[in-house]
């Protein structure tokens, strides 16, 4: 006799004398045992309490052993079941295997071979719930995995995002376009409690107000023209996870007022519905403009932005931190190199020294897209100056003595257009495709290409 617990048990069987004696061994193994006499009393107590094991009997008075198994497949998909008959053929045994069983014993049971069975399920057992347990410390030790550098500031982010991860508090990520801020909305939701369920993110200035209010809340059929039927809306999907709203500071007014009810409340109803919907989310919210600014502009609530800002992550432009170039520039070769099956192994001096005095007006994922164009392109295993985009060599140095902010932006203009001009030519002037791979919405990119006088036809056979 074992006098440890060695697992907690439920044994189902109409056959009384059956059940105690079965019963009296199993205990005196050392499991912790329930029995139940029928198919509903079995339901019932598996409802009740969480079993390692159930071992059931297929023909029951009430039903049978298959309707235990389908309801533990159902509600308790951590508890195995192993079918017993006495009946047993081998058409049956494939049914309750193909059905989910773990096991298919039949009667009369020899001891060895239903504590083979036992220890088989239970060790299964021990192993997924091991590598679930694994994979719990490896989200919470990976969570920042794709974050890459050890500038002072994001050695303070990472401690903040340790600080915050399980917390229900918004959080309200500010920087600069390409700084990385859906990767730390990431990073938060991986390292936090809510890990397994689901993350849901929504670009709000890629959508007009109309689409965006669908998009986020869902809508009822015949809500508006083209709703032919019911649409479950962002919020109602991350429900139990995470939302992150990207571009928080185009929402329209309107759209605002629902924003704060529904952040603040957790309740909303579909566009064109009146059924009111309770929530649990995790809001993670960024921009790339001056928050408090618009609140003062008069472009942004007052009260939403102190709803918003409970907890601010500000990312530093990659421009600041130049120390973390090269950790990143090795980062994403050997991300490409690896997606692309290249084999490029390194960065000249010059290049990245061209790479450090770049000024980065797209931070991180210009120079995402700027390691990927010289992998893709570059014809030696070492990327050169030659590899990179003329602007590194002709205007893409910091300047050095900048005379007022004038002469700054003019300075930065010229990087920023030929950066354009490289992406636009790359993508046979596809805007959208431009756009995506720049990781700005279309409406910045027309603005921009406006500015920098990129829109004229005549430009478009000039390099």
């Amino acid at each position: 006799m074992n006098g440890m617990k060695r697992g907690v048990l439920l044994l189902v069987d109409d056959d009384r004398h059956v059940l105690a004696s079965m019963a009296d061994w199993l205990r005196d193994q050392g499991y912790e045992l329930d029995t139940a006499t029928s198919c509903a009393e079995a339901v019932a107590t598996v409802d009740r309490k969480a079993y390692d094991l159930v071992l059931a009997d297929i023909r029951l008075a009430d039903g049978d052993g298959f309707q235990i198994l389908q309801h533990c497949r159902r509600n308790r998909p951590d508890t195995a079941v192993i079918m017993i008959t006495g009946y047993g053929t081998v058409d049956s045994a494939v049914e309750a295997i193909r059905a989910g069983a773990f096991d298919f014993l039949t009667k009369p049971l020899i001891d060895e071979e239903l504590q083979i069975a036992i220890d088989r399920a239970l060790n299964q057992r021990d192993v997924v719930q091991e590598n679930h347990n694994l994979k719990a410390q490896l989200d919470l030790r990976f969570g920042l995995e794709n974050i890459v550098g050890n500038d002072h500031r994001m050695r303070k982010i990472y401690d903040m995002i340790d600080s915050v991860a399980d917390t229900k508090a918004t959080v309200l990520v500010t920087g600069e376009s390409g700084t990385g801020k859906s990767m730390i909305a990431r990073a938060i939701h991986r390292r936090s409690s809510r890990r397994d369920k689901p993350f849901i993110e929504v670009a709000c200035g890629a959508l007009p107000e109309t689409l965006l209010e669908s998009e986020l809340f869902g809508h009822v059929a015949g809500a508006f023209t083209g709703a032919a039927g019911d649409k479950m809306g962002k919020f109602k999907l991350a429900d139990g996870g995470t939302i992150f709203l990207d571009e928080i500071s185009t929402a329209s007014a309107n759209m605002q007022v629902k924003l704060l009810r529904i952040l603040q409340d957790f309740e909303f109803e579909p566009v064109g519905g009146t059924k009111t919907y309770s929530i649990d989310i995790r809001a993670i919210l960024a921009t790339n403009e001056d928050l408090a600014k618009a609140v003062a502009d008069g472009r942004f609530r007052q009260d939403l932005y102190y709803r918003v800002n409970v907890i601010n992550i500000e990312l530093p432009p990659l421009r600041e931190r130049i120390s973390d170039i090269p950790l990143l520039a090795e980062h994403f070769l050997r991300q490409v190199c690896e997606e692309s099956g290249r084999s490029m192994r390194q960065f000249s001096e010059p290049a990245m020294a061209a790479m450090q005095r770049f000024p980065w007006p797209g931070n991180v994922r210009e120079l995402q897209n700027v390691v990927e164009r010289a992998v893709l392109l570059g014809k030696s295993q070492t990327i050169g100056l030659e590899d990179l985009p003329s602007s590194f060599i002709s205007g893409g140095a910091m300047p050095t003595a900048p005379v007022g902010d004038r002469t700054l932006r003019e300075a930065l203009e010229a990087p920023e257009r030929q950066i354009i001009l490289d992406v636009l030519e790359m993508n046979n002037w596809n805007r959208h495709a431009t756009a995506e791979a720049l990781g700005i919405n279309r409406t910045t990119l027309y603005k921009k290409m406006k500015r920098l006088r990129l829109d004229e036809p005549r430009h478009t056979a000039v390099r």
